[in-house]
């Protein structure tokens, strides 16, 4: 049987401190970073224009998957989210290996987003190393996550606007730009679109390699059921913030995507390079680089607070669930996990430091390991929800919150994931990357069960 905290509904020892629009900013945040600003390029020089397919048919699993999540935060928020909902509906082996996996994955990702917004902040100041900026960024966002759930809450607030506002003036800009508005630029209406080999020139091969890169720049969303935990009514908070952050966030990849994609074309090696920079490159508005470097290392920025934050809340979670350390879940007067949150930082910080000891190895591989953590994580999440949703219509229990079209819906994302890790198979650099986390993965369910008789009081079998 399941073990489960004797209180499953709220955060014991945290204190409710989001609202619902730093919630949704967060959101945004966590999926608006250098993934969208940088590595569209990439995609968009795979599939061509079709790659807006590809980014539809990853906004499509990410709207199912959030809708699920949605339901499951609505009837139980919880800090450990889509770990805690897994070990409900597939018992504590799952729930420990979905929680640590998730963990893993964002210390890993916090040592590279430190490591690239030092390496870019060195250029601007070449006199300081790069290493002295990764511990200022690194102690800063600690101190952030440590005063309290309301502050780290602004801060993120804050940060994700100023990417949101780039990313409304870039779509302002931008359709200046096709239908001709901006001095001294003609407009370069939508031939692009076809003008190169057709709307998809690499037919639906590039459309499917293009969905292996769009599919993880969509990561980051999965917070907010993690943050929903801390507002004041997480079950009224989450649909309308779900709702909120998946049309806006669809709205700016898409859109972002469109504009490029018409103002220049597909082929064009600047766009590889760096798509926003391209497009406004060729509109001759001056400063470009500086102003897209200041933004990526904002992105960067943000994505690590909101993974600091991520991390330590599961960290607590599973605590909190007997699968972890007890330290974990010791909260300060603000009730800040901070025992989780300097844990996080610090296997965070140490593979910072092991980059520079071995700068061509340990990252990359670390990286390498926890490439497709998102497919476990979204795939667990859809498998709980198909059981949960199950169960609860046979118990005849009352849901503040039901997804609609179940189960053709949780199936149909169930089938676009399992296309998805198809698709991955068949690629040799993304295929390594999937089976090195699917064996990380049996590891973790591997320990769950070796530790499967520790239990500590507060603690009972559901």
């Amino acid at each position: 049987m399941t073990e489960v905290p004797t209180t499953t509904t709220t955060t014991k020892g945290l204190h409710p401190g989001l609202t619902r629009r730093q919630i949704s900013m967060m959101g945004l945040g966590g999926a608006i970073g250098a993934g969208l600003f940088v590595g569209s390029g990439q995609a968009i020089s795979i599939a061509g224009p079709a790659v807006l397919v590809s980014y539809l048919v990853a906004g499509g699993i990410v709207v199912l998957v959030m809708a699920m999540l949605a339901e499951m935060v609505a009837a139980r928020p919880s800090s450990g989210a889509f770990s805690s909902y897994a070990q409900k509906a597939m018992g504590r082996s799952a729930g420990s290996a979905v929680g640590w996996l998730y963990w893993i994955q964002l210390v890993v990702v916090i040592a590279a987003e430190a490591t690239g917004a030092g390496g870019i902040v060195a250029r601007w100041v070449p006199g300081i190393p790069a290493w002295v900026w990764v511990l200022v960024f690194v102690a800063a966002l600690t101190a952030v996550n440590l005063f309290g759930v309301r502050n780290y809450g602004r801060f993120e607030f804050w940060f994700a606007a100023i990417k949101v506002a780039a990313i409304i003036v870039f779509l302002v800009v931008g359709v200046c730009a096709i239908v001709g508005i901006i001095p001294g630029a003609p407009a370069t209406g939508i031939g692009h679109l076809v003008d190169a080999g057709g709307f998809a020139p690499n037919g639906l091969t590039g459309i499917a390699a293009a969905l292996l890169i769009v599919v993880f720049a969509f990561g980051g969303t999965e917070v907010v059921a993690i943050a929903a935990a801390e507002s004041d009514d997480p079950s009224r908070n989450i649909r309308r913030i779900v709702r909120e952050v998946l049309v806006r966030i669809l709205i700016f990849y898409v859109g972002s995507i469109f504009v490029i994609v018409t103002v220049l074309p597909w082929n064009d090696p600047a766009v590889k390079e760096g798509p926003f920079s391209a497009v406004l490159n060729t509109l001759s508005i001056p400063g470009v680089g500086l102003v897209m470097d200041l933004i990526v290392v904002i992105a960067l920025l943000s994505a690590m607070n909101a993974n600091i934050y991520g991390a330590s809340r599961m960290a607590y979670s599973l605590g909190e669930r007997g699968l972890a350390p007890l330290a974990a879940t010791r909260t300060s007067a603000k009730g800040v996990p901070y025992v989780a949150v300097l844990a996080s930082v610090a296997f965070g910080f140490a593979t910072v430091a092991l980059n520079w000891a071995f700068p061509d190895t340990v990252l990359p591989a670390l990286l390498n390991v926890v490439g497709s953590t998102l497919l476990v994580i979204w795939t667990a999440t859809a498998v709980s929800q198909i059981i949960l949703r199950r169960r609860a219509d046979r118990d005849g229990e009352a849901l503040p919150m039901r997804m609609w079209g179940f189960p053709w819906l949780s199936w149909l994302c169930v089938l676009l994931l399992a296309v998805v890790v198809a698709l991955t198979m068949i690629d040799p650099a993304a295929r390594t990357q999937l089976l090195l986390t699917i064996g990380l993965t049996v590891v973790l369910l591997v320990v769950a069960r070796l530790t499967r008789g520790v239990s500590r009081p507060g603690l009972v079998r559901e």
